[in-house]
């Protein structure tokens, strides 16, 4: 047996943020060695940061990178630990992996297939490394091979696969398990998405399988740049087990995971497989060595890696949502040197969820940490916070602002909500400011203003007189205001820019309105685990969904004025996310919604692709979201669509025409 012990880390790291980078990689380091690690491997452009977006192509970043580099090369002593930075190569940039063996550097290994899809755009600051080509390259002074390489450390041989290289059919693991290694490093940037953390065990798992190698998966953690959410979960695998699985949405800064792992038992595994034929020979194959005394460690019982409670419930995806933008959350608050959160909390669902979010944000990041390390990392004084609700209080502020338009109801259940979460709540009259202002139009035009003629506007204006409001309240506590908008309505333009737009931040514009519903009846009811529900939500829930902009007789409904929400989503997903024409979504949807006529049903999907194009410009000026799923909506990381287009005309005139041939 050759027992040795390994390790990954997930790293909380920020773009250009050299000395937090820095420090942050000196700390997973450090734990690998007090753990007795003889191999660390680090997340994919962690010296950088792997958000820097066009600073990429900065000279000074580069720069700064390498002198990180160097300042880092004496921590490795008695280790091998693989960093990733951009490396300029006959002029490109190219992805990296330097691997690091006792204060020296090996090589430089070249990421081969670049994310170029989706929120990511790496073709557009690196360049993909050609396979089987490898050169020699200046750094620091002195020349190292940089490409496809492999490397011998001692009698043991090491490989990577950089992120997206293990994602794609032709991954580069194939052929390294073909030049013997016994480990491949997989340092990636792997953003959160629902039901994403099934794919990646399964290719771990599988590469460990396949290859018969020790497979070491590490992962960013945290809203490393604004709109990604990275959730950890780093992996070891050998052969067919999976040996440690690390903690997702963790609100630590390093998180280390280890494993004994026996590189015997895997080089032996080959030597079974019928299959297994080695390449011998040829300049290309041969690895890039160095002598090294790998730390031999005692056996020791492993207990199979295992999921935590909640990531094996049946409402995973709630789990799931909560957890990824709570962490998020608390990132941006902290990086953007915020000291807390205010919501415009109409008494509505959506401004109750975000409200509720940033409260699962305080329980969570005190249970984890402990209320004093809490308040240190976002830099709050603990004094008077003897709790997580009194945590929430100091973060959240919530204003409800109440027009003649608005009810009892919604004012009750704003109240009830602030005050179950433990937020700061205020209630503003917001009456004056809207007859003021309408009184102004109508002076100016000469003319009575009336719902039956300025529905729109008279509407629009109570959303807009809302918001300097509240936007004063955020700046005087040098807080965050946060915009209440879902997907639902970016699809359709269902909201008043420059109204419930307001804000630096819009947390749930990623998430259907349909999901919103039933999440917030299961924090009702249910509730995150470990936490638990939040009852006073009933008051939200028993409500129909409304902007509560008209007068209270005319009882408007959001569906009244669109459609039935899981009807919107399901056209949104067939028309955006699959990319069909009215007719298509048509023929795939009838069958779902048999219940609607084939009239009503045509008239939904009309206003549907109407508003779509007509709100475009709306979407391009959301505050920034996150992102949670393939669905996103976000025009600068994920779905682009022209401001000014067709409209569809023609597209439409043909359903037109096919429903009336249907009748």
């Amino acid at each position: 047996m050759k027992l040795i012990r390994v390790a990954t880390a997930a790293l909380n790291q920020t773009p250009l943020d050299w000395g937090g980078n820095e420090r942050r990689i000196r700390q997973a380091i450090t734990e690998a060695r007090d753990a007795s690690v003889s191999i660390l491997c680090l997340p994919e452009l962690c010296l950088t940061g792997y958000g820097c977006e066009d600073a990429f192509h900065a000279h000074g970043t580069r720069e700064a990178a390498l002198r990180m580099l160097e300042r880092l090369l004496p921590e490795t002593q008695g280790m091998v630990v693989s960093f990733g930075l951009p490396l300029l190569f006959q002029n490109a940039l190219f992805n990296t992996i330097c691997l690091v063996v006792n204060g020296r550097i090996l090589g430089f290994c070249a990421k081969q297939f670049l994310a170029g899809d989706g929120i990511h755009y790496e073709p557009r600051w690196f360049k993909a490394w050609p396979g089987q080509v490898r050169q020699m390259v200046e750094v620091l002074g002195e020349e190292y091979p940089i490409g496809d390489l492999f490397f011998r450390c001692g009698d043991v041989n090491i490989g990577f696969e950089i992120c997206e290289d293990a994602w794609v059919a032709a991954r580069p693991g194939a052929k390294l398990a073909l030049q013997g290694v016994d480990l491949i490093l997989n340092p990636s940037a792997s953003h959160f998405a629902f039901g994403k953390i099934q794919i990646r065990e399964r290719f771990v798992l599988e590469g460990a399988r396949a290859f018969n190698v020790t497979y070491l998966y590490s992962n960013l953690l945290g809203n490393e740049s604004g709109r990604a959410i990275y959730d950890g979960g780093t992996l070891i695998a050998s052969g067919d087990r999976l040996l440690a699985k690390g903690p997702r949405f963790s609100y630590q800064d390093v998180v280390l995971t280890s494993a004994v792992i026996d590189v015997d038992a895997t080089r032996m595994s080959q030597a079974r497989s019928a299959s297994y034929r080695p390449q011998i020979g040829g300049a290309a194959e041969e690895p890039v060595a160095t002598d090294f005394a790998w730390i031999e460690v005692e056996p020791a019982k492993t207990a199979p890696a295992t999921r935590a409670g909640w990531e094996n419930s049946p409402t995973l995806k709630e789990e799931e949502f909560t957890r990824a933008v709570a962490l998020a959350l608390f990132d941006y608050l902290r990086k953007s040197h915020s000291r807390g959160f205010v919501v415009s909390l109409s008494g509505g669902a959506d401004s109750a969820a975000v409200s509720c979010l940033v409260s699962l944000m305080s329980q969570l990041v005190a249970t984890e940490l402990g209320l004093a390390a809490a308040c240190e990392k976002i830099g709050v004084s603990p004094e008077g916070i003897a709790d997580r609700d009194a945590l929430t209080g100091r973060l959240l502020t919530c204003v409800y602002q109440a027009s003649r338009n608005s009810s009892e109801t919604t004012r009750y259940a704003a109240k009830e909500v602030a005050r179950a979460i433990g937020a700061a709540y205020h209630e503003f009259d917001i009456g004056a400011l809207v007859d003021g202002y309408t009184q102004m139009v109508e002076a100016g035009l000469g003319r009575k203003l009336s719902w039956q003629t300025d529905d729109i506007a008279l509407q629009n204006i109570q959303a807009r007189v809302r918001s300097p409001g509240i936007w004063m309240v955020a700046n005087l506590q040098n807080a965050l205001l946060l915009s209440t908008s879902n997907r639902s309505e970016a699809a359709v333009g269902y909201a008043t820019m420059d109204g419930d737009t307001s804000g630096g931040l819009s947390p749930i514009a990623g998430i259907d309105k349909a999901f919103l519903r039933q999440w917030l009846a299961w924090l009702e009811k249910e509730g995150l685990e470990g936490i638990g529900p939040i009852p006073a939500l009933r008051w939200i829930n028993e409500q129909a969904p409304t902007a509560e902009l008209r007068p209270l007789e005319n009882r408007q409904t959001d569906e009244d004025d669109l459609m039935p929400y899981p009807v919107l989503d399901a056209i949104e997903k067939a028309a955006i996310r699959d990319k069909l024409f009215p007719l298509e979504v048509f023929r795939r949807l009838r069958p779902e919604f048999p219940d609607y006529t084939d009239a009503q049903f045509g008239l939904w999907i009309e206003r549907f692709f109407k508003l779509w194009c007509h709100n475009q410009w709306k979407r391009e000026r959301y505050a920034p979201s996150f992102h949670l799923d393939d669905e996103n909506l976000d025009p600068k990381t994920w779905c682009r669509f022209p401001i000014l287009s067709g409209g569809f005309e023609r597209e439409l005139d043909e359903f037109r025409k096919f429903l009336r041939e249907k009748r």
